[in-house]
C-alpha cells in the first residue's frame, strides 16, 4: 500500500513537467511575477519539509549523530556537484538557424532526469518512514517542480527545441522520479536502515536547494512591497508544512 502511495505521488510529479503546455499564452513578464512568489512558496515548503518532517523523524528514532550528520552534508555537496555539472552546458556552436539543438539543452535533459531519480529516491524513502512524511516530502517536491519545469521548458526551447518535442522530452526526464521510488523500494529490502541514509540525505539536498538556488533568486528583487510578498509566501509555505504535522 505504501509503494503505491509513493508511485501516485511521483506520477503526480512527473506530470508536472506538463505545466510549460500552460504557460505558452502568458507574457513571459507576467510569467516572471508570478513565478517569483511560487519560487519564494516553494523555499518555505523545502526548508519545513527538512525542520519539521525529515529532521526531527531521524533524530527521533536515533538521535543527531555524527552519521546523520555527514549524510546531511553528504546531500548538500552532492546537491553542489550536481549542479555543477548541469551547468556545465556551453554551446560552442553558434548558428543562426532556429533548427539547431544546442548542447546546453541536451545537457539540461540530462541533469534533469538525474536529479529527478533523486526526487524520486526521497519520496520513496519518505513513504518508507511513514505516510504523512512522504505526503509532506511529496508536496514539498511539487511546489518546488512546478517553477523548475516552467524554467527547464524555456530552456528547451531556447536551445533549439519545438515546443511538442520539448514537452515531450520534458516529460521523458520527469518519469525517472518513478524509477527513483521503485529503486528506493527495492534498495529498502536489501539494504538494512535505508532510510537513516536517505532522509538526512534529502534534507541535505532540500536545504542546498532552498538556501543556495531560491533564495539567492528572491534577492535579485529590491523593492520593499514585492520583498515582504516574498517573505509572506514563505511563510505560507512553512505554515502549509507545520498543518501536515496534524496528519500525523
Amino acid at each position: 500500500m505504501v509503494l503505491t502511495y509513493a508511485i501516485i505521488s511521483v506520477l503526480i510529479v512527473s506530470l508536472i513537467s506538463l505545466v510549460g503546455l500552460l504557460t505558452i499564452s502568458i507574457k513571459i513578464d507576467k510569467l516572471k511575477k508570478i513565478l517569483i512568489y511560487m519560487v519564494s512558496f516553494s523555499a518555505g515548503a523545502l526548508f519545513g519539509d527538512v525542520f519539521f518532517h525529515l529532521l526531527p523523524e531521524v533524530v527521533e528514532t536515533n538521535g543527531f549523530t555524527l552519521q546523520i550528520a555527514l549524510f546531511l552534508l553528504l546531500g548538500i555537496l552532492l546537491s553542489f556537484l550536481l549542479e555543477k555539472v548541469i551547468n556545465w552546458r556551453h554551446c560552442h556552436i553558434h548558428p543562426k538557424s532556429k533548427d539547431h539543438i544546442h548542447p546546453f539543452a541536451i545537457m539540461n535533459l540530462f541533469g534533469d532526469a538525474v536529479h529527478n531519480f533523486i526526487d524520486g529516491l526521497i519520496i520513496g524513502a519518505s513513504y518508507l518512514v511513514s505516510f504523512p512524511v512522504g505526503f509532506a516530502t511529496t508536496l514539498a517536491v511539487i511546489f518546488h517542480e512546478i517553477p523548475q519545469e516552467i524554467g527547464d521548458f524555456g530552456v528547451l526551447l531556447h536551445g533549439g527545441f519545438k515546443k511538442r518535442k520539448a514537452l515531450f522530452f520534458n516529460f521523458l526526464t520527469a518519469i525517472t522520479s518513478i524509477i527513483g521510488a521503485v529503486v528506493a523500494f527495492l534498495l529498502n529490502n536489501y539494504v538494512e536502515n535505508l532510510t537513516l541514509f536517505l532522509i538526512p540525505f534529502a534534507a541535505g539536498s532540500f536545504i542546498y536547494i532552498a538556501g543556495s538556488d531560491l533564495i539567492p533568486e528572491l534577492h535579485k528583487e529590491v523593492k520593499i512591497k514585492n520583498s515582504i510578498l516574498q517573505f509572506i509566501f514563505i511563510l505560507l509555505g512553512l505554515l502549509v508544512m507545520i498543518a501536515l504535522l496534524s496528519l500525523g
